[in-house]
Order: C-alpha cells, then structure tokens, then sequence
C-alpha cells in the first residue's frame, strides 16, 4: 500500500484531479449498478412464463399474487397490467407502453457521464505528462527519470478510464435487456389476458 501512496503523491499536480475524477465515477458506477441490479433483481424468464401460464389459464388472482412477491420492475408491469384486465386490448397496450416507458429513464439516468468521465480521464492524464515533462527539462533532470515521472498521470488516467468504459458498455447492456423483457412480458401477457396465441419463437409447445 505504501508504495502505491508514494507512487500516487510523486505523480505530479495532475494526480489530485485524477483522484477526484475517480472517486466520483466509482460512485457513480456503483449506483448506477445498484440501481440496475434493484430493477432486474428477478430471474426473468422463469418468472414471465409463470405468470403467462397463470393468466392463460384465468388464475389472475394467483398472478396478481405472484407479481406482489416481488419488488422489481418485471412485476410492476405484471401488476399494472393485470390490475387493467377488464380494459380492452389498446388501453392494455397503451398502459403497458407508458410504464414501460416510465422504467427506461430510470435505467439510462447519469450514464452517459460514464464515457465523458472516462474522456476527462485520459486528457487530464496527457495534461498531467505534459506538465510533468516541461518541468523535467526545466529542471534538466536524467531523461530516464524525467520520462518515468511524466508517464504516470497519463498511467492514472487510463486506469481510471478503463473500468469507467467497461462499466458503462455492461450498464447499457443491462439495461437493453430489461427494457426488451418488459416488452416482450407485457405484449405477451396482455395477448395471454385477451385470448391470442402466444408466439415465441424458437418454441413448438
């Protein structure tokens, strides 16, 4: 641990902007997976076709109770759904896509400062070099030494990029999935609520 410190304090006046550049993208990535994970925290298919499986055989009740046993966004929609079974097949779809839709800024909220942070990152890192290399032949020091010091605010930033970049590729990934099994739960309940068949592809039964 101490070395890392000593690396970090000898890194030049760029490091401390790093720091908090890093600092509050990981806190970012944390509640963005938080929040996420909190809204998908179901197994999705097993789930779908239960309730699916209930309300083509008229057990509403019992789907309706299903759903309230859980606390993520997938029951939602099952419940705000099959709370509205009595409307007719357009209000369904009506109802179904504005809660849809009312899920999707929640799951895509503070993203795109992901990639921008990781942006600030590097440059803050290419700055940090720059600085730390015109010191160094101000200075006339070793050019071993001088390029040794220059590099490590370029280091930090790409450090600090990387995990903000991967995080922000699995978030959206996340959230692509969620939003398409909302989709497809919804068009598929309220075709199991109004009596259509239930075509999912790839399957025979």
């Amino acid at each position: 641990m101490q070395p890392i410190l000593e690396w970090y304090q000898s890194g030049g006046p760029f490091i401390v902007p790093l720091l908090v550049v890093g600092i509050g993208g990981l806190l970012l990535l944390v509640e963005r997976i938080v929040n996420i994970v909190v809204r998908s925290k179901i197994h999705a298919r097993p789930f779908m076709e239960r309730v699916i499986t209930l309300a083509r055989a008229g057990k509403v009740d019992e789907a309706l109770k299903l759903c309230a046993e859980h606390q993520s966004a997938l029951p939602d929609l099952g419940l705000v759904i099959l709370r509205s079974r009595g409307s007719n097949e357009a209000d369904l779809m009506n109802l179904a896509q504005a809660a849809t839709l009312s899920v999707s800024p929640a799951l895509t909220r503070r993203l795109p400062w992901l990639p921008t942070l990781a942006r600030v990152a590097v440059l803050l890192g290419f700055l940090g070099a720059i600085a730390n290399l015109h010191e160094t032949l101000m200075r006339a020091a070793p050019l071993q030494a001088g390029l040794a010091y220059a590099l490590r605010p370029l280091g930090v930033g790409l450090l600090t990029a990387i995990p903000f970049l991967a995080g922000h590729t699995y978030l959206v990934g996340e959230a692509q999935k969620l939003a398409a099994q909302l989709e497809e739960f919804a068009t598929r309940l309220i075709n199991a609520l109004t009596d259509r068949p239930d075509v999912r592809l790839g399957h025979r039964d």
